[in-house]
């Protein structure tokens, strides 16, 4: 297994999904366009929610200022998280979709030398804001080394957990060995 220890080898994986990724980049930015108004539209229906069930009770005094309070509290929040902060939740958010890669992998890919060099404290925000599940991109992994690289399914439990591999919890890969086909 010399070839997972030779930095070429990942450095090449690593361009291998950059290009396919904007190669495919139009579906994604659909898919994005697509999740970002459904979560638009879900939070817009839970305030809407909340304000229904706020107005058919008894106003009082103390419901309505905390109504208001709520949906003006949201986008001011917002607007003081730091656009590098804003950019790096975004740049995980590509690594987790586009390469299925672990939190910690993610986290690191931000930070390195080599890579994003985002601040410690915007790659924390990104993986601290980012919602994704990391189990699912653990099975994608083991599938890609099943079918790309034909290794058993102790070697890619290996692969996936190693430090020097793709870094997901014991628990991640666990879950991804037993799904796999």
């Amino acid at each position: 297994m010399k070839i997972f220890k030779n930095k070429y080898f990942w450095i090449g994986l690593v361009l291998f999904f950059i290009i396919y990724g904007q190669i495919n980049k139009p579906s994604a930015t659909k898919q994005n366009t697509v999740e970002s108004t459904q979560q638009t539209s879900t939070s817009s229906t839970t305030d809407t929610k909340k304000q229904v069930a706020a107005s058919s009770e008894k106003p009082t005094t103390q419901q309505q200022p905390t109504t208001v309070t709520s949906t003006t509290e949201q986008p001011t929040t917002q607007a003081k998280v730091p656009k590098e902060f804003k950019n790096a939740l975004a740049k995980a958010k590509s690594y987790a979709q586009l390469m299925s890669m672990s939190k910690q992998g993610i986290y690191d890919q931000l930070t390195s030398e080599h890579g994003e060099k985002f601040p410690a404290e915007a790659a924390q925000y990104a993986i601290d804001n980012l919602q994704w599940d990391y189990k699912e991109n653990a099975l994608k992994k083991a599938k890609q080394y099943q079918d790309m690289m034909n290794m058993s399914t102790d070697a890619i439990k290996d692969q996936l957990i190693s430090e020097h591999g793709e870094k997901f919890t014991v628990e991640e890969a666990e879950y991804a060995i037993e799904h796999l086909e």
